[in-house]
């Protein structure tokens, strides 16, 4: 079978390269929408988007191309049903004819009134965990090929493992400055009360408990206001 056009045009240095430009993404935020942008240039696509795995095997929207993308994201939050959240367990759905597949009755009618023809569900998975899902949309029924999905698989590989790169970071990130905080408080605490650094830890920690405060927001307010939560 020969290959479709964006799968000539898109060759395995384009690839590439959109894996680099996911690298040198910022955060998250800017890895969705590097994700979303690129696929609507590889993919057989009007519209695109990222959903991500929530807790709770919920899901949450990550990045859109287009409103319509989260209304129909939405509605299948909100209905607990659709082709987004069935691929969220780890399946590629295909809706070839929106117009004729009543599988999900609400999704069904916000997708044809908003013109979409054909969509294509692909869960992103990092060994055998489903991170997200990249859904690709098409105003025209019957539009996806073989080759069509072939490439969102691939855009969905790349992506889970750069979605999963940024959140690493973030948390990273999020740790050491945690830990600064926690050093900044426990240095006021063993100033002021003359304490160790043991002594200082413990009265964070035991505030932490009994108030059901993190410990990174009881060393917030304490550097902030020189007080410790009631």
């Amino acid at each position: 079978m020969a290959l479709s056009e964006p799968a000539q045009v898109f060759d395995a240095g384009s690839f590439a390269q959109f894996a680099l430009e996911l690298h040198d993404a910022a955060g998250v935020d800017e890895t969705l929408e590097a994700i979303v942008q690129f696929a609507l240039q590889a993919a057989n696509c009007k519209h695109a988007g990222v959903a991500l795995a929530a807790r709770g095997g919920r899901a949450e929207v990550g990045a859109i191309t287009d409103p319509i993308v989260e209304t129909l994201y939405r509605i299948q939050i909100e209905t607990e049903q659709g082709p987004m959240l069935t691929a969220l367990s780890g399946h590629t759905v295909t809706v070839p004819d929106v117009a004729t597949d009543d599988r999900w009755p609400r999704w069904h009618i916000a997708a044809a009134s908003a013109g979409i023809g054909s969509a294509l569900h692909v869960p992103m998975k990092i060994s055998e965990h489903t991170t997200g899902v990249l859904s690709l949309y098409n105003a025209e029924p019957n539009a996806f090929t073989v080759d069509d999905e072939a490439i969102a698989h691939i855009l969905a590989r790349h992506a889970s493992v750069a979605v999963a790169t940024a959140r690493h970071e973030v948390s990273m990130a999020q740790a050491v400055d945690a830990r600064k905080l926690v050093g900044q408080a426990m240095g006021i605490l063993m100033e002021r009360y003359d304490m160790n650094d043991d002594q200082a830890f413990a009265v964070l920690r035991r505030y932490s408990q009994d108030t059901n405060t993190k410990l990174r927001d009881v060393a917030q307010q304490l550097i902030e206001t020189r007080k410790l939560p009631r």
